[in-house]
């Protein structure tokens, strides 16, 4: 059976499969016409929480999140377009400080793209980490990098920073080789260190660890070879999804704060 008609079986999304289903015209097509920042997310919230709560998925602190609705779904237009991630940075913003995050530790943003829906691996890499760099030019005019972690991807200590907080960034897109990550729409989700932290100071890290990587590997039917411990290697390894060359290095330097440089809109 092929992975586009698994995911249709399990997740009920023929939708994004078949051109003529009136739902896919509904969900993408009035999408192609917004730019930034999408309106009405409902249809997409309903995918992405099928997706978690399938029984295979396997990350356990995506579907804890979702049960404990401690998370913030916002859709974008295009991935890797300057405007969507001027929107994308407004809404971080306000995640991080919002009554969602102090009333939860392991509070998560997942932002959700309409375009392109079609990607190589490497292609979704690059346009994720472009937004990136536009979402660090526009945060380093305000906001100094976490200290607790690398600011350069090359180091074994590097997360991602955005307003002084670091988080571990998960890439989805249906072009995965990782079925985990397979969703029919580009997605990045963010998840704040400090629920690793707190995990690990509670004891509770490495049973849970293990357990996210023993279903992931039974749903794969092999091991991530990306996965690595904090500090072993650099997590940037991890975030797209593909399997990345030893000599592998992002287009990304973190900007200074008060050294961004200036327009949000540069490419």
């Amino acid at each position: 059976m092929s992975t586009s008609i698994w995911l249709c079986e399990n997740i009920t999304l023929l939708e994004f499969a078949t051109t003529s289903s009136p739902a896919r015209v509904k969900v993408v097509g009035w999408m192609k016409e917004a730019k930034g920042k999408q309106r009405d997310n409902t249809a997409i919230a309903r995918k992405f929480h099928a997706f978690i709560e399938r029984s295979v998925f396997p990350c356990l602190g995506a579907k804890a999140a979702l049960n404990m609705g401690a998370y913030e779904l916002q859709c974008y237009a295009e991935l890797g377009d300057s405007m969507a991630s001027t929107y994308l940075a407004s809404d971080l913003h306000r995640f991080i400080n919002s009554s969602l995050r102090r009333r939860s530790d392991f509070a998560t943003f997942g932002a959700i793209f309409s375009r392109p829906v079609e990607m190589t691996e490497l292609e979704f890499e690059q346009r994720l980490w472009r937004t990136l760099q536009q979402l660090n030019r526009i945060d380093a005019e305000k906001f100094d990098w976490d200290p607790t972690v690398g600011r350069k991807p090359e180091c074994a200590n590097f997360a991602f920073s955005f307003g002084g907080h670091a988080f571990y960034i998960v890439g989805m897109h249906q072009g995965s080789s990782r079925l985990a990550r397979q969703f029919p729409l580009p997605a990045l989700v963010f998840n704040a260190h400090d629920q690793f932290r707190k995990l690990r100071a509670e004891g509770k890290w490495e049973r849970m660890k293990a357990s996210i990587r023993n279903r992931d590997a039974v749903l794969q039917g092999e091991w991530n070879p990306m996965l690595d411990d904090f500090g072993e290697r650099s997590e940037a390894r991890q975030y797209s999804g593909r399997v990345v060359e030893e000599s592998w290095s992002p287009s990304f330097r973190a900007a200074q704060m008060g050294q961004a440089g200036g327009c949000p809109f540069a490419p």
